[in-house]
């Protein structure tokens, strides 16, 4: 029977040895591991650059509403601004003085021997400047005040007394005291004797007075 002698038998198991071999393993391990983790990574930066770019396409459209926001604040702001406006001025045409009202109460303020001889009034408007808000160091905000109007009305009555001055102040008591303008004139220096002239000389040789009732309406800011 033929002896077989395997001259390479050494390097064979030489071979065998290194396919074996646990670093040579680990080195394949550690490259898989290397390129699984070089892909995981490539796909956290495609996922990261599609989430910026949809938090740049958020962004602006929030940019977007808030610039609307902005400008629906604005413009809400000059719809209040007209709409107080318009509520002045309302307010200022329904409370004005109505003249028929003054002529008809004088009409029943009846004294015996006074003549009214002219009526006057005198209607003045001063303007106020409006206060804008204030923020101090501290972050507390004072609020502002819008603009106003104050109205100063001076209802002037010069009148004669044919009596020579005996019903000058029963006339002056007698306009304090009626209904319609009491409701305006409840402080006594509302309505005041301005002028008293001497007795003057009149027809039939009778003497009369001439004077003036001065009344001040109440100071209203609209």
């Amino acid at each position: 029977m033929p002896i077989r002698i395997n001259l390479l038998a050494e390097a064979q198991a030489l071979e065998e040895m290194r396919r074996r071999d646990p670093v040579k393993r680990a080195i394949w391990v550690s490259v898989f591991l290397v390129i699984f983790v070089f892909a995981w990574s490539s796909s956290l930066q495609l996922k990261m650059l599609i989430s910026k770019g949809e938090l740049n396409r958020v962004q602006a459209q929030l940019n977007t509403h808030t610039n609307e926001y902005q400008r629906v604040l604005v413009n809400q702001q000059k719809l209040a601004d007209v709409a107080n406006r318009l509520a002045a001025l309302q307010r200022l045409a329904t409370n004005r003085v109505l003249h028929g009202n003054v002529l008809n109460a004088l009409q029943q303020t009846y004294v015996p021997e006074i003549e009214v001889t002219r009526i006057r009034t005198e209607i003045a408007h001063s303007f106020n400047d409006a206060v804008k808000p204030k923020t101090n160091a501290n972050k507390t905000v004072t609020p502002g005040k819008p603009a106003t109007v104050t109205e100063r009305i001076v209802l002037t009555l010069d009148a004669k007394d044919i009596s020579a001055g005996d019903q000058v102040n029963k006339y002056k008591q007698a306009v304090a005291e009626f209904p319609y303008f009491r409701q305006y004139f409840d402080n006594p220096n509302d309505v005041r004797l301005a002028s008293l002239s001497p007795p003057l000389p009149g027809p039939q040789g009778k003497s009369f007075v001439s004077f003036t009732v001065e009344c001040r309406y109440p100071e209203k800011t609209r």
